[in-house]
């Protein structure tokens, strides 16, 4: 997989900003881990994943990446049950490629 899959047809402009602000990010790295976990999750965060997805966006991408593969510490305010979704996410979706 290499971009987004799924239509942002259907979804509330909330969801809809957020999927696009997770398939446009400054790296591609970040791209495929944050944009395919919001193309898979996206319609069943609930409000607090919602923000806590929109927090983490504003992060810089070499923090993200850093705190996804391990190099940084991620610092307590970011380790959130979403952040751990998406880490778990891209695991398996690493698994399976």
């Amino acid at each position: 997989m290499t971009g987004m899959t799924r239509s942002s047809k259907g979804l509330d402009p909330r969801r809809r900003k957020l999927l696009f602000m997770c398939w446009h990010r400054g790296i591609r790295e970040m791209d495929l881990i944050m944009g395919r976990f919001a193309d898979e999750n996206i319609d069943r965060l609930s409000d607090q994943e919602l923000a806590d997805l929109e927090r983490l966006s504003e992060q810089p991408d070499q923090n993200l990446l850093g705190w996804f593969t391990g190099e940084f510490s991620t610092p307590a305010e970011y380790d959130t049950p979403v952040f751990r979704k998406m880490r778990e996410f891209c695991a398996r979706v690493h698994e399976a490629e």
